[in-house]
């Protein structure tokens, strides 16, 4: 008889260490794109004279910085946990998503400064076909790598390497916009249109800033997973108990690729250790299936006992286990409550 294999330790819940390194090579594949379209959007600027241009290429600078911000978040993602940071170290990716957002918004509002200059001091624009053409060309190097990234960061649930592609495509509209604004200007030889089309790119520059400050806020205080997510957990755990048994007190979290779920598990005061361990690995099982990469801990109560039921601020704001009959002390405190249409057996007074 084979004895069963053992889980080497520190790899349990983890994300793969291999796909995080491979992870590292897109963000040097960012860099690279950085670097290529920086040199073209100045190189534009310099024979154009064009504002927004320079607002493009400064917006390119930006992507460099977020570059290589991104390739330290997902570098340092990798150390495993120590003794003082027991999660590990994947939070530092919101970390990184929330500078980015900063040097977008610090970009964004250079630009309108600098454009509102250029509106009170208009100049005409020189060698506008080479600007457009170069432009056009660094355009399509961002468009590429940006959806390499948004898809390789959506796969690798990585927030760094998508708010990175998020970037990239925000760099491709701002240049598409920027063309369009030198067209125009050819055309009806206003000048005053480049620095208002500068100034329209950095407001659309502003909101992105805005959106990556807002996610990784999410993710620095802790916000509880998707409520789709959140419901295929407890659906999880659900099916993992037996009749008689309830859950209550879930909490959900997100750290890089890692979610986090806590929760107290009810069972009957006279369950088995053993039964209780094997109901505690079914949970996990489950919740693993459901969400892969979730680390889940499991606090087990008696359910007969009322400080079981009053033991977590979260049992007053959650909605109630809609498959098992409350206990009827606790009945009063649950806004809107309604018992099941039939009720178990497992209805328990306070003493």
């Amino acid at each position: 008889m084979s004895s069963p294999s053992a889980t080497p330790i520190g790899e349990s819940g983890s994300p793969n260490r291999n796909g995080r390194i491979s992870l590292v090579r897109w963000a040097w594949l960012s860099i690279a794109a950085a670097l290529i379209t920086l040199a073209l959007k100045f190189g534009a600027w310099g024979v154009t004279g064009s504002v927004s241009l320079l607002s493009d290429a400064i917006e390119s600078s930006v992507n460099l910085v977020a570059a290589i911000t991104a390739l330290f978040a997902l570098w340092f993602s990798m150390r495993p946990v120590d003794r003082s940071h027991n999660y590990g170290h994947e939070k530092i990716e919101f970390f990184a998503s929330a500078v980015e957002g900063g040097l977008i918004l610090l970009a964004g509002s250079g630009i309108i400064w600098y454009a509102s200059q250029r509106l009170l001091n208009p100049q005409p624009l020189e060698s506008i076909g080479v600007g457009i053409a170069i432009t056009l060309v660094s355009a399509i190097v961002n468009f590429v790598v940006a959806r390499m990234l948004l898809r390789v960061g959506r796969e690798h649930d990585s927030i760094v390497l998508e708010a990175d592609g998020q970037h990239l495509m925000t760099d491709v509209w701002t240049s598409l916009g920027v063309v369009v604004g030198i067209a125009l200007v050819a055309i009806t030889d206003v000048s005053r249109l480049d620095p208002a089309i500068a100034i329209l790119i950095a407001l659309n520059i502003l909101r992105t800033g805005v959106s990556l400050l807002r996610k990784s806020f999410d993710g620095l205080m802790d916000k509880s997973l998707p409520r789709e997510e959140e419901d295929l957990v407890r659906a999880a755990v659900q099916d993992a108990l037996d009749d008689g048994e309830t859950f209550h007190a879930l909490r959900t979290r997100k750290a890089g690729a890692t979610r986090f779920v806590d929760l107290h598990v009810l069972l009957p005061g006279a369950t088995s250790l053993k039964h209780a361990h094997d109901t505690s690995l079914r949970i996990e099982e489950r919740v693993e299936q459901s969400l892969p990469g979730t680390e889940v801990t499991i606090h087990l109560e008696p359910l007969e006992s009322p400080e079981a039921w009053t033991d977590s601020e979260l049992i007053l704001v959650e909605a109630p286990n809609v498959a098992f009959d409350l206990p009827d002390f606790l009945q009063p405190l649950i806004p809107d409550y309604q018992a099941p249409a039939s009720p178990t057996t497992n209805s328990t007074e306070a003493p």
